[in-house]
């Protein structure tokens, strides 16, 4: 009996239906692509350094051989137009360029090669002077790695550290001097900053040259008293123990001293910064003047910054503006103090009016005028050109989400939007104001770069358009970032923004995994691209929705709303993502049972403390290089939220999660890595202790050696350990 056909075909049928549909399913995401390979790293206009000229700009370019070169580029065209240096010129170290500065005539450049990081921004490194005219290259010392080497203004010198202590090196006569002597690992630093400066204050370089180059205005720190803090490193037989100086909240700090060195004298004379030896000097800047140093003074507990004038030839200061705040002064809110080229004006920017904005004073202190107003931020002060006497800026007036860059006139006036495309705008000016750099993207688009002529905004060409990138996205299986609103019971309306898988079904419910920061004046709600996105991409391929909840103290919608939680750091976040939580548990498409939470230093304290404060909302939460107490943390960063523990010990403890650690409920994973300079091993210890004489199960990880951010293999293990934990725990 013949078989009938129609089973054949049918089979045939089913087979090139299951085939077609096998072949347009859009790849999924691994950790490896994200994090291990360049694949959605987006490109950009990378180490533009502008020159004089603003129709050009260098950058150090990483060849096809691995040859390093610096090239000079036609900013109107974007092509290389000349090569000014190329590595080989070094010989052996010709595969090790990793900077360069161009001095300030154009005639030379400082190399730095074999970088050797130190802690997060210092570095140490062998600096070569390359002569652009001769072609011929000099070792700029021989008596070991520098940092923080500098030109003076006119080309001729460079300043550096080395071992503690401040060099001067005279290219001319192939000399160099030392300006200290006495400078002793962990006790006298001269001309770099103690560990804590670096941290919270965001500088290494901690030496000025004037505006002739006759004098180099220069700290030191004595942190002789500071208590030491010992790591231990491990791998060889016997673990080796490294100490350096780490104030703690409420502990002694390094006594600071401002000096200026003459050359031509070779004297140093020491500023007058008071007699109260407990205070910051977070800034040093000269004004025009070559004579005039400004000295930027904080006390203890950061409520209150002087702006002194002092006379470089006898120290002798001069307070010309004083300002205070019941909570604190925020340094990033007052950091773009710009004195003008005509002597007798400065910029400086406060938030005496609830809002961060810009302000001009003569150079007495006394104030001319308020040139930017609203209830919105200035988000960065960009420059001024003082031909045109326009004053450029990004703000937060469109949307505490999105950044856009404006222009306006030094009197307040004609006020200009540049700016056109939704989203973030990190734009970079030429030196002469005459075009600028506008990096832009939004929350589900990368970067672009395009280039502009200033003051009129006119596009002249888009240099960078990331199509490449945006095509492997397109073959991908991803969803779209979406923005929320919500009130909470206290009546304050939070931002947030969620990811839902692509084949959501909204009469499902699915587990929500919410991302946190949460820190003082941070924000993770901006309508931005991130390559971090790409990991929430890859978990909701796995059907979860991904959230984040920007809470009460964090940053772009004023002063009032950031500094709510001063004095009691951890309450009033976690409230916020406890009620994130809940508004988001309301919704019909989740399942409020399964909601997790995730976060990194502050965010890792915010997960810890959501995992016990919160224990009835969360079910799953993953707390990485956490504060769990903020007796532990850094006595800059701390005391401006907390005050010293000595004047606040309940708003240490109250809101500690060792404090909480009896509460926990869910699935609770604490990651650390043991070499962490930043937030110490010794938190997670701490929790872990207090989690077990309470009886809570949880899991834990160490990364050995790893710092504050996990990097190479272990970044790619940390981030497989965190899906697996979701996956098998939410």
């Amino acid at each position: 009996m013949r078989k009938p056909l129609f089973l054949p075909i049918v089979l045939l049928i089913l087979f090139l239906f299951a085939t077609e549909n096998m072949l347009a399913q859009k790849a999924q995401l691994t950790i490896e692509d994200i994090f291990a390979r360049p694949t959605f790293n987006p490109k950009g206009v990378q180490g533009v350094n502008w020159m004089k000229n603003g129709g050009f700009y260098t950058s150090l370019v990483q060849g096809e051989d691995g040859k390093a070169t610096v090239v000079k580029y036609d900013v109107t065209t974007g092509t290389p137009v000349e090569t000014l240096f190329q590595a080989n010129v070094l010989g052996s170290q010709a595969n090790s360029v990793d900077g360069y500065e161009l001095s300030p005539n154009e005639d030379k450049l400082l190399i730095a090669t074999e970088r050797e990081s130190i802690y997060r921004r210092s570095s140490k490194s062998v600096y070569y002077i390359y002569d652009l005219k001769t072609k011929q290259v000099t070792k700029l010392s021989s008596g070991g790695k520098q940092s923080n080497a500098a030109f003076s203004p006119d080309g001729s010198k460079v300043a550096f550290t080395r071992d503690n202590n401040l060099f001067i090196a005279d290219l001319k006569a192939g000399t160099e001097s030392a300006v200290t002597t006495d400078g002793k690992f962990n006790h006298i630093i001269n001309g770099s900053t103690d560990w804590v400066y670096e941290e919270e204050f965001g500088f290494t370089q901690a030496f000025e040259w004037n505006a002739d180059g006759t004098k180099v205005a220069y700290y030191t720190f004595n942190e002789t008293e500071v208590p030491e803090y010992n790591m231990q490193v491990w791998g060889k037989l016997y673990p080796v123990d490294y100490r350096y100086k780490y104030p703690k909240a409420g502990e002694k700090n390094s006594v600071i001293t401002i000096s200026v060195f003459d050359l031509a004298k070779k004297l140093a004379v020491k500023v007058d910064i008071g007699t109260e030896t407990d205070i910051y000097i977070p800034r040093i800047n000269w004004t025009h003047n070559p004579n005039v140093l400004s000295v930027r003074r904080m006390n203890r507990l950061q409520n209150k910054l002087d702006i002194l004038h002092a006379d470089a030839s006898t120290g002798k200061t001069t307070t010309i503006l004083t300002e205070t705040s019941n909570a604190y002064v925020d340094l990033e809110f007052t950091d773009h103090l710009t004195y003008l080229a005509d002597g007798k004006h400065f910029i400086h920017a406060s938030e005496q009016s609830g809002f961060k904005h810009l302000y001009l004073y003569d150079i007495s202190g006394k104030l001319i005028r308020q040139i930017t107003n609203g209830n919105w931020e200035v988000s960065n002060f960009l420059g001024l050109d003082e031909k045109k006497k326009l004053v450029y800026f990004t703000s937060t007036e469109v949307s505490p989400m999105e950044r856009h860059l404006y222009s306006i006139s030094l009197d307040g006036k004609a006020k200009k939007k540049l700016s056109v495309v939704k989203g973030t705008h990190r734009p970079n000016f030429s030196a002469d104001f005459s075009y600028y750099l506008d990096s832009f993207s939004d929350a589900n688009t990368p970067a672009s770069v395009g280039l502009y002529t200033a003051p009129a905004g006119k596009l002249v060409k888009m240099l960078e358009t990331n199509e490449a990138l945006k095509s492997k996205l397109q073959q991908q299986d991803l969803t779209k970032k979406e923005f929320f609103q919500f009130t909470t019971p206290d009546n304050v309306t939070l931002n947030g923004w969620m990811m839902k898988p692509v084949s959501f079904d909204p009469s499902k419910k699915y587990p929500v995994f919410m991302f946190v920061y949460g820190g003082p004046g941070s924000q993770q709600v901006t309508d931005e691209w991130s390559l971090q996105s790409m990991w929430f991409q890859l978990l909701t391929q796995k059907g979860y929705i991904v959230a984040c909840v920007d809470n009460r103290g964090t940053g772009a919608r004023g002063t009032a709303f950031r500094q709510v939680t001063y004095a009691n750091l951890g309450k009033y976040e976690v409230q916020d993502q406890i009620e994130g939580a809940k508004y988001l548990g309301k919704q019909s498409y989740v399942d409020a049972g399964r909601i997790g939470i995730h976060g990194w230093s502050y965010g890792g304290y915010m997960a810890a403390l959501c995992m016990t404060v919160g224990a009835d909302y969360f079910k799953m939460g993953i707390s990485g290089a956490p504060v769990t107490t903020w007796r532990f943390y850094d006595s800059i960063y701390t005391e401006r939220y907390l005050k010293r523990p000595q004047d606040n010990a309940a708003g240490y403890d109250d809101n500690s999660p060792v404090t909480h650690a009896g509460k926990l409920k869910g699935k609770f994973l604490l990651v650390h890595g043991t070499g962490d300079d930043n937030v110490h091993f010794q938190n997670s210890i701490a929790l872990q202790q207090e989690l077990i004489n309470n009886g809570k199960q949880f899991e834990t990880f160490v990364y050995p050696n790893q710092a504050h951010g996990v990097r190479g293999k272990s970044r790619i293990h940390l981030y497989n350990l965190m899906t697996n934990f979701i996956l098998e725990n939410l």
